[in-house]
């Protein structure tokens, strides 16, 4: 017979907004939201207790017709990086192809 343990996690913003979320889960898993602190961006929730730091990396480079992902004032956004003591995750938003049909 197999035992899973079960853990509990409690996921709070490292950003200042008050999104709280719950998970009881065996497997290794990541909870992610649109945080009104971060220009309503979709920035992971991180582990009640954590010291972390969160920055928004924007694109610099040149556009043209891509769909991009931007913040809630327009401003093209790349990647959202968390920095934790022992190394660092980032949340990459590629751009999407588009195409055409006849």
């Amino acid at each position: 017979m197999t035992t899973l343990l079960m853990r509990r996690i409690v996921w709070v913003c490292p950003n200042g907004c008050p999104t709280v979320d719950v998970t009881q889960r065996a497997d290794v898993h990541q909870k992610v939201h649109q945080c009104s602190a971060m220009s309503g961006l979709m920035v992971p929730l991180v582990e009640m207790g954590q010291n972390v730091k969160v920055t928004v990396v924007e694109r610099e480079d040149y556009l043209g017709d891509e769909v991009v992902t931007t913040d809630n004032q327009g401003r093209p956004i790349m990647a959202v990086v968390t920095t934790r003591d022992d190394g660092e995750d980032r949340l990459v938003f590629a751009p999407l192809a588009t195409g055409e049909a006849e």
